[in-house]
């Protein structure tokens, strides 16, 4: 039985965002804020496009290696469970706040599965919101 996997999910891949623009591009759609980091969202409107992610973490949280090890955990978190939760054609990016390190890693998931699964909340336009009336 070599070459059997142990994990018997259907694999679902996420791509990568890697360049500055795809990440501003992202800055322009949905926010939904979490105690652990901010996940940003956007529809590509591609829906037979594969998801993708990226990752921030800013200087102000610490050096370089508390930094990367904010990035692993984050990371193994989409691989392992809320890749399954993002949607096609959807870019999300995660910024992560210092928490990420001293969290535990089932409550790290579940707050990111929770937050990609969120529905978007819905909010007038902004001609609507005159105050003149």
């Amino acid at each position: 039985m070599a070459g059997k996997l142990t994990n018997e999910r259907p694999k679902k891949t996420v791509g990568r965002l890697k360049s500055r623009p795809q990440f501003l591009a992202v800055r322009e759609g949905e926010k939904r804020r979490g105690s652990f980091f901010l996940l940003e969202m956007l529809d590509r409107k591609l829906s037979d496009a594969d998801p993708r992610v990226g990752f921030t973490v800013t200087k102000k949280h610490g050096n370089a290696v508390e930094r990367n090890r904010m990035r692993r955990r984050l990371k193994e978190a989409v691989r392992l469970h809320a890749g399954f939760a993002m949607q096609p054609g959807h870019d999300y990016v995660v910024v992560a706040r210092r928490d990420v390190l001293t969290a535990p890693f089932e409550k790290l998931v579940s707050e990111l599965v929770q937050r990609i699964e969120t529905r978007p909340k819905h909010r007038r336009p902004q001609t609507d919101r005159s105050r003149n009336t």
